[in-house]
């Protein structure tokens, strides 16, 4: 799962909607479209495939729904409470298309194939439904729909990963971006319906990734994060080749790297079980490789991790922390962590909880366990843990990561890092908002006199901190 949560603890981070940016030129595009997107990182940047796809059918974007000629809401499926706001949203957006005749709206993402047939003809309440291995269909879909027709395509593809397409990137800041490189996963974790809404995995040219990281340095950005299900699994051979020209998640790490030492290279998120020794020596090797880790974990419980079909215990767990302790020192972790799945106990949710404390994760994505249709979980097991408990049992999990965070960055105060610049902080324009090669966020004062702006790299002494964010001062 890519970053998928209820909780987190960085605000600086916090996932929600997705708003595409302002025109250019109001007078480039004769039609708007307007897009929302929750969910996780891999929805956001199929949001901006899907903008690059729209404006080259001459929609540009907007902000503003009410002037929208085409509303997109791109979807995710993983917890309940993410399907009550989509729909809330969709209602909304019906009441504003009975005020527009012509508009047209559409549900993109991992909720399109599952509730196409409420969408379409229960409810009413869209015009078009698109899968995510779809979206090169969609000018041809709008057309239809805007002759009256309901229109769908929720295929998957066992190949499509939209390499060459340029994504248009929605609301950036012009320093970050995500970059896909691989799409679907082989994982059957049983409490998870990614596999049924995004297909097998496949892995996306090595050359048009270093290609798309390359035009974004140039471009002036100074970070990509290198996204997928499982991007250890990362595995491509060329057209024509062997398995001898295979290139692997280690190989493209470090091919991303050398594309400057000035660009930052992150990535999401890693299945304990696939990242290797190779990984970690080549994060190692290259400065501008972010030290951070998001290792989700799920339970602590061997007993709970064999019903999620994890396919790795406990005690395995923790050696692949203590390896990257190893052979990373400094390196951040993060997770992601379940409460009240299928036959928890409290003993399996002590082990949770002591599993945390061992890791010591900087930060963790955490939410209690919500039963999604059509998975194995659903299927296999009974949803058998009293909603009370898992809320109880998720509280206790919240607060003892907001302990470990807070003692973790209080033991970053009096230490230097290197900090790439965002941009103003949202507090004050007075201030920079920044993050190490950790992922940590860093607020500090702007230098009287410098000339530093966003994007650049400066160094700064950290005095301070909360649970989750770090407060410094440049060091000249």
């Amino acid at each position: 799962m890519l970053d998928l949560a209820i909780t987190k603890i960085h605000d600086e981070q916090r996932q929600g909607e997705s708003f595409a940016p302002f025109k250019s030129d109001p007078n480039t595009y004769q039609k708007q479209f307007y897009i929302e997107s929750y969910g996780c990182a891999m929805n956001f940047a199929d949001s901006e495939v899907v903008a690059a796809i729209l404006n080259k059918e001459g929609f540009g974007a907007t902000r503003n729904m009410e002037e929208a000629d085409l509303i997109f809401i791109n979807t995710c499926s993983i917890r309940e409470k993410a399907e009550q706001t989509v729909r809330k949203r969709l209602t909304d957006f019906k009441k504003l298309k009975a005020e527009k005749p012509g508009m047209l709206v559409g549900v993109l993402g991992c909720m399109a194939e599952r509730l196409k047939s409420k969408f379409l003809e229960e409810e009413k309440l869209v015009d078009i439904v698109v899968g995510p291995d779809a979206y090169r269909s969609l000018p041809r879909l709008v057309d239809e729909a805007s002759s009256g027709q309901k229109t769908v395509n929720v295929l998957l593809s066992r190949e499509e990963t939209y390499a060459d397409i340029a994504p248009v990137r929605l609301n950036s800041n012009g320093v970050s971006a995500f970059v896909s490189i691989m799409r679907g996963c082989n994982n059957m974790c049983s409490f998870c319906v990614v596999p049924f809404t995004r297909g097998r995995e496949r892995s996306r040219d090595a050359v048009s990734i270093i290609a798309e990281c390359t035009d974004l340095f140039e471009k002036g950005y100074r970070e990509v994060t290198l996204l997928g299900q499982n991007v250890d699994s990362y595995h491509y051979i060329p057209e024509n080749g062997t398995e001898q020209d295979a290139v692997s998640f280690a190989n493209l790490l470090e091919k991303v790297a050398l594309i400057s030492p000035d660009l930052r290279v992150r990535f999401s998120t890693s299945h304990p079980k696939d990242i290797t020794d190779d990984v970690l020596h080549t994060m190692a090797a290259y400065e501008n490789i972010c030290k951070c880790i998001h290792l989700p974990v799920q339970s602590g419980s061997t007993r709970v991790l064999q019903l999620m079909n994890r396919t790795y215990t406990r005690e395995w767990y923790k050696g692949k922390v203590d390896r990257i302790r190893e052979l990373l020192p400094g390196c951040s972790i993060t997770a992601d962590i379940i409460a009240g799945f299928c036959s928890e106990e409290e003993t399996d949710h002590q082990e949770t909880l002591s599993i945390m404390e061992y890791s010591r994760y900087d930060l963790s994505y955490m939410f209690f366990y919500s039963e999604r249709p059509g998975t194995l979980a659903q299927r296999r097991y009974k949803d058998d843990v009293p909603l009370e408990v898992k809320k109880r049992r998720l509280q206790e999990v919240i607060e003892t990561q907001n302990r470990l965070s807070l003692e973790n960055y209080t033991k970053d105060i009096g230490q230097t890092y290197k900090v790439l610049i965002d941009g103003d902080s949202k507090r004050s324009a007075e201030d920079w908002v920044g993050r190490t090669s950790q992922n940590k966020v860093v607020i500090f004062p702007k230098a009287a006199g410098a000339a530093h702006k966003k994007g650049d790299y400066v160094s700064v002494a950290i005095n301070d901190c909360t649970q989750a964010t770090l407060f410094g001062s440049i060091v000249q």
